[in-house]
């Protein structure tokens, strides 16, 4: 195989030619990602209670809890979707609410419900986002190239957005993410909706990713998915980060699934509360 990036070289391996968008002190040691005090509120509801959370440079990290915890409205807030209430988010050094264009030159993000342009195909979809990042057209037609290929969607490149389907359009929206190289690459459910051999695609890409040096932060209900592809996981109930650290530190010697369970799942058991389930009533 031609290891030097030549016109022989795999796409997936070409990938890594280019170099990564650069941002501050991270480069040099600290953290990808440093949220401090992070709170928001919407009316009478606390959905995110003033978390602090470290995620080193090169991490694959993963941020899971139940439905409503508050994950989407953190990731937002970090990435500079939505305004907090208060606190600071830092991605490589860079203050993403003091300086938005500076630390969003050097994220990626992947939105839980994308919304993309429907009327472009697919390599139009991710030329455009190349450019829209200050990619020279040649290399934006390039790397979207490159990342059809590896995402599976060469076959496709030429169809409508508006025709893929959910497995297809989140791979899309992945590739939008990729194509400027960022350091730190946030997701939201990346596999929610996506069939498995969509999943094992972008679960791939997303270990290649963090392998070469970049960091990811995603959410996720798939258990086994931050089980085998994260070595740091954070889990998040009611607005509050209840447990941070590597997964082997999470589980404490159960599974993930376990260990989650435990921390945040319903205190009363099913025959305390469903005690007439299954009876008959005469």
């Amino acid at each position: 195989m031609n290891q030097d990036g030549g016109p022989g070289a795999r796409p997936a391996a070409r990938l890594a030619r280019y170099p990564a968008a650069t941002g501050g002190p991270a480069a040099t040691g600290g953290p990808a990602v440093a949220v401090r005090g992070l709170r928001k509120r919407f009316g009478e509801k606390e959905a995110v209670a003033g978390i602090d959370l470290e995620i080193a440079a090169g991490s694959l990290a993963g941020l899971v809890g139940p439905n409503g915890a508050g994950k989407t409205t953190s990731l937002s807030m970090m990435t500079g979707l939505l305004r907090p209430d208060g606190g600071q988010v830092l991605v490589t050094g860079l203050d993403v609410w003091e300086d938005p264009p500076a630390a969003k030159a050097i994220m990626g993000v992947v939105p839980a419900e994308a919304r993309l342009f429907e009327r472009l195909s697919g390599e139009e979809l991710l030329e455009y986002a190349g450019r829209l990042r200050g990619l020279p057209a040649g290399e934006a037609r390039s790397r979207a190239a490159q990342l059809l290929e590896v995402l599976d969607l060469a076959g496709d490149a030429k169809r409508l957005v508006a025709d893929y389907s959910t497995g297809m359009r989140k791979k899309a929206t992945l590739g939008c993410a990729l194509i400027h190289n960022p350091s730190v690459l946030f997701l939201d459910e990346p596999l929610e909706g996506v069939d498995p051999v969509s999943a094992d695609v972008i679960r791939r890409l997303l270990t290649r990713f963090a392998a070469s040096g970049s960091t990811v932060l995603f959410s996720s209900h798939v258990m086994e998915l931050v089980e085998q592809v994260c070595d740091h996981v954070s889990v998040i109930d009611k607005g509050r980060i209840v447990v941070t650290g590597t997964i082997d530190e999470v589980r404490g010697g159960k599974t993930l699934q376990r260990a989650f369970i435990d921390l945040v799942g319903p205190r009363a058991t099913e025959a305390e509360v469903l005690s007439w389930l299954g009876s008959s009533s005469g």
